[in-house]
């Protein structure tokens, strides 16, 4: 059975951090890049960040560059998000979704085999 859960959306304001946690069940997450994605309402999902499985490789959307870190911690078969300085405009449901081609991508979710239920995050004074 395999599982992906995401934790520790909630609600921040403006400038605010939070951090999100991608755990896994059923397979080692070292095994596969992991994505992260974001969804708001009305809108597409989209890739906000990623890490290969095979060289450890991160990528992150020109929108988030020099506020998310994403990295793994292999111990605790998680994936983190480390998001800082929160806009308004990071609102949305946030995925983990994870990639047995190694690789990773943002710019599609077609390569992404598991997906999470999505965690929350509000950015709102």
């Amino acid at each position: 059975q395999v599982q992906l859960v995401e934790s520790g959306g909630g609600l921040v304001q403006p400038g605010g951090s939070l951090r999100l946690s991608c755990a896994a069940s059923g397979l080692t997450l070292d095994d596969y890049a992991v994505g992260w994605f974001r969804q708001a309402p009305g809108k597409e999902r989209e890739g906000v960040s990623c890490i290969s499985s095979f060289d450890g490789r991160t990528d992150y959307a020109d929108s988030v560059k020099g506020r998310f870190t994403i990295f793994r911690d292999n111990a605790k078969n998680t994936v983190t998000l480390q998001m800082n300085r929160l806009k308004p405009e990071d609102t949305a449901v946030y995925y983990c979704a994870a990639d047995p081609s190694s690789i990773g991508t943002i710019v599609s979710t077609k390569p992404y085999e598991y997906w999470g239920q999505g965690t929350q995050v509000t950015v709102s004074s």
